[in-house]
């Protein structure tokens, strides 16, 4: 599920035992088989164990020192504390363990598929002392001199605190799997020292799960254009000089579209006080931006609803209920940019459009799809991934596409898990279905506070969990009220 929504997932030690380590190689490789990316796993597995033992000997340093009563920004006191610092450490590891532990000193390994590229961050909350960041980055320049592992044998021969071959050695295998030298980072943040690796994903991969959505679409010979009605009434909007009263018209002369228009009307999103009964009232109340929203949430409805297994109802509840939060969302926080407002409710109805398509279509979908990976020669692997969702965005905004919706849906639909891709004149609502998909999720406890975006919740002035929680708990009140 972090894959994929592009959110984050954390693992927190504070003393790294043998069978955490193991957890998180074992996180890193299932991470990386989802991916389709099982070639790095040797590499990054190196790389993990790298870093997240550098951090923890950072983390021993602090307490070690602050045991000996010796500054670590005193050069003279750093050198004499460096001299038995290995051995006094290791002949009494559980000692400055404990104590770390107790000083609340941690190392974090958070994994992410963040924008079609997978980042991995190591962090401890010891900030790199000067002269600690000057030698990292000695070794650093030094890796990016050679062609060669056996090249970093020769010329570093000593294992004195500081030497870094472990860290040369990293950079070096990395390279073999895309890093660049602006993809792999060093850097001090909020009292946190974070080392960060950007790598690309494999373009082979991730141009046959493409490939996949487009034939999908292709495929599913049961998704025709939108019924002859919508089609009207969308080029009556579309006409400067059309009156309310002939989109009214044309509305009424189809029963089952009329229905489904009142029933989004006096829907939670209007809040009305007594039910709207007439077509006409609800065109002069919602507007033409409004009515054309609801046009083409009536017919997607029509059309996914089709066949509704027990897995598409609980999605469908899932994305009323993120249609209702987004909603009132925007009301609360985007009082002031009306289009948000106005697109809010519709966007969070049909933004896991792509989920809900492929499970109606699903059964006779299958074996096609498969038949078309085989003469691809798309192994069963990429397919087995593509089929449990993994591109479900990109396979929503074909299908929204195909049917000609607005340009900002299209985009939500797209972009609604990385707000912060989408085009700058959507970036808000697509922020605003990003937080309240999220929200849902977090209510049922499927996600942490700490998955969250931070840019998307300050956003939205969220800046503590409390305040999450409390949001999260009026907002599902009043949907299981209405």
């Amino acid at each position: 599920m972090a894959i994929r929504a592009g959110i984050p997932l954390s693992i927190t030690t504070y003393t790294l035992p043998k069978d955490v380590e193991a957890y998180m190689n074992a996180a890193l490789s299932v991470f990386l088989s989802e991916l389709n990316q099982s070639h790095m796993t040797e590499y990054l597995s190196y790389s993990l164990n790298e870093l997240t033992t550098n951090a923890k000997k950072a983390n021993t340093k602090r307490v070690y020192f602050r045991e000996k009563n010796l500054d670590l920004l005193n050069p003279a006191d750093y050198d004499k504390g460096l001299e038995n610092f290995k051995n006094d450490t290791l002949s009494n590891i559980d000692h400055y363990l404990q104590l770390q532990k107790e000083a609340g000193l941690y190392v974090k390994l958070i994994l992410q598929l963040r924008n079609g590229k997978i980042k991995i961050e190591v962090r401890n909350n010891s900030e790199l002392l000067p002269i600690e960041y000057k030698r990292m980055h000695e070794k650093i320049r030094l890796a990016q001199q050679y062609t060669a592992i056996d090249q970093a044998f020769e010329q570093v021969l000593d294992d004195s605190e500081g030497a870094g071959l472990g860290l040369i050695i990293m950079i070096l295998m990395l390279e073999k799997i895309g890093l660049t030298k602006e993809n792999f980072q060093i850097f001090c943040e909020g009292g946190e020292t974070i080392t960060r690796i950007i790598l690309p994903l494999n373009e082979t991969a991730q141009h046959d799960i493409s490939v996949m959505s487009r034939e999908c679409i292709k495929s599913i010979d049961s998704l025709p254009q939108f019924p002859e009605t919508i089609r009207k009434v969308t080029a009556l909007i579309a006409d400067p000089e059309v009156k309310m009263s002939e989109i009214a018209s044309c509305i009424s002369s189809d029963v089952s579209l009329t229905t489904d228009l009142l029933k989004l009307v006096n829907s939670v999103q209007f809040a009305l006080a007594s039910p709207c009964r007439s077509i006409g009232d609800a065109v002069r109340m919602v507007g033409l931006r409004g009515i054309k929203n609801l046009v083409y949430a009536a017919g997607s409805i029509s059309e996914l609803q089709k066949i509704c297994t027990a897995e598409q109802k609980k999605q469908w509840l899932h994305s009323y209920k993120v249609a209702f939060y987004a909603y009132n969302l925007a009301r609360n926080f985007c009082a002031n940019e009306k289009e948000v407002v106005e697109d809010s409710y519709v966007c969070g109805l049909l933004h896991d459009m792509g989920k809900l398509m492929f499970e109606a279509a699903r059964p006779h979908l299958i074996d096609s799809i498969k038949q078309f990976s085989a003469d691809k020669g798309i192994s069963e692997d990429r397919f087995e991934k593509m089929t449990t969702g993994v591109n479900h965005s990109e396979l929503g905004a074909l299908i929204a596409e195909k049917w000609n919706f607005p340009e900002q849906i299209t985009a939500v639909i797209r972009h609604h898990h990385e707000p912060d891709v989408a085009p700058e004149g959507i970036r808000a609502l697509t922020s605003l279905i990003y937080l309240s998909d999220l929200m849902v999720h977090y209510e049922a406890g499927e996600v942490d506070f700490y998955q969250f975006d931070p840019d998307v919740l300050s956003l939205f002035r969220i800046t503590a969990e409390d305040q999450m929680k409390n949001i999260v708990n009026r907002l599902s009140r009043a949907f299981t009220t209405h």
